[in-house]
């Protein structure tokens, strides 16, 4: 899944964490467009509670891959094809994110109202991505895609805010130490660090997907 070599439409310029995929045709621009408008309420709204900002993401970052798997897993049924390894890569994915979120509630204590959010932002998420891989499973997976890439920068200035002293390092949860296999006495650092590296493996993947419709 780390092999990055299919994406000739990346700018591989500086850092491979902050690789892009360059929108070419209406679908990657209807994907890129969507995506800069929802960063930008994220900005407003979060602003720099990076934690925050985590929790409610991640909640939606979690639906993507199981939202494919699952329709995946019903045209195999339809279809009487095999497509378990497409199903097994993306049902995957929706467990880390699913696991992003488990550490950033430790991390972060949403309140009542993030968690009303979550529930609202969920559901009308889950119902429109679910339709738009119905109708487009091409421009859902470059959606994430974009997402992704999004995801990676955030974490960037996460992590800078933390090098930073503005934000405290503060232990990892035991949560992310058993999952990740940190040592004992990782700090909020070293999460993020490997949750940066996940989402940039999930931008890869899921850039893949999109551009195995083109092939």
């Amino acid at each position: 899944m780390s092999d990055t070599s299919e994406f000739s439409s990346f700018d591989h310029s500086g850092d491979p964490l902050s690789k892009h995929h360059i929108p070419s045709g209406i679908s990657d621009r209807v994907a890129f467009r969507l995506t800069r408008m929802l960063r930008f309420f994220a900005d407003l709204f979060f602003a720099k509670r990076y934690g925050h900002r985590a929790v409610v993401l991640e909640t939606v970052a979690a639906v993507p891959g199981m939202v494919a798997g699952m329709v995946r897993h019903m045209r195999s049924l339809r279809r009487m094809e095999d497509d378990r390894a497409a199903i097994h890569i993306l049902l995957e994915e929706a467990e880390n994110e699913r696991m992003h979120l488990m550490t950033f509630v430790e991390i972060a204590q949403p309140s009542a109202f993030e968690r009303l959010l979550i529930l609202l932002a969920q559901g009308v998420f889950f119902t429109s991505f679910l339709t738009l891989y119905v109708i487009s499973g091409r421009t859902a997976h470059r959606l994430v895609g974009y997402f992704e890439e999004e995801a990676v920068y955030s974490y960037g200035e996460y992590l800078a805010e933390v090098d930073s002293g503005r934000l405290e390092n503060m232990p990892a949860p035991k949560i992310a130490i058993d999952y990740w296999k940190l040592p004992a006495d990782a700090r909020l650092r070293d999460v993020i660090l490997v949750i940066r590296q996940d989402e940039a493996g999930h931008r890869d993947v899921n850039h893949r997907f999109a551009n195995s419709y083109d092939a």
